[in-house]
């Protein structure tokens, strides 16, 4: 963690969990820091909304009979979905939600100029969220792990969240008509749309 502006020299062998946390409104979070090995004094928990800075929510004194220094938020709110750093740039995203609404997706094709050359990009856009969410893609219906790139949750006027993701595909399958799948879960609830080259109107 040298590179880290939140850790210096002093820290190593840190450990969130979980990465990403949903709860209920009125639930408590508990969110986990193991620490194996730390000769500073203190252990430093900041929380983050989209956008906003770190601002720091606890501090606990270092011990040496104890590796775990939890956050624990009783009664949680809606205002609490954050990600929250525990003394370095691991993270937990706490995402509070009750019954919300989906968000609203859309999913973009590659452009003709894209596809005169061996790969080419959809783009899935997310918007109207009133939370967190995150983005994964499937081919074929299997999950896709690499050549993804999703944008940082941004926060609109209207107090809803936009996000956006980019997952880079053969050029080959799009034209054997293969079909992408853009999913956002959101808590528990996940929406999905689907792409294919036979279903999008030709330029």
């Amino acid at each position: 963690h040298a590179g880290n502006p939140l850790c210096s020299h002093h820290c190593s062998n840190l450990t969130q969990t979980p990465a990403v946390h949903t709860v209920s409104p009125g639930q408590q979070a508990v969110l986990n820091c193991n620490i194996e090995r730390y000769d500073g004094n203190y252990v430093y928990w900041h929380k983050q909304v989209p956008g906003g800075f770190l601002r720091m929510v606890e501090v606990f004194s270092i011990l040496a009979s104890t590796k775990d220094y939890r956050l624990i938020i009783k009664n949680v709110e809606e205002g609490d979905s954050a990600v929250y750093f525990c003394k370095t740039w691991d993270s937990t995203k706490l995402i509070v939600t009750s019954n919300l609404p989906p968000p609203v997706l859309t999913v973009f094709p590659p452009s003709s100029a894209e596809l005169q050359s061996n790969t080419a990009s959809l783009v899935c856009l997310s918007s109207q969220s009133v939370t967190f969410a995150d983005v994964s893609w499937l081919a074929g219906g299997s999950p896709v792990s690499s050549q993804i790139s999703t944008s940082t949750a941004v926060q609109r006027p209207d107090q809803t969240y936009q996000i956006s993701s980019s997952l880079t595909i053969q050029t080959s399958d799009w034209n054997m008509d293969k079909v992408y799948t853009c999913k956002v879960s959101l808590g528990s609830q996940t929406s999905e749309k689907t792409i294919k080259k036979s279903e999008c109107p030709t330029e």
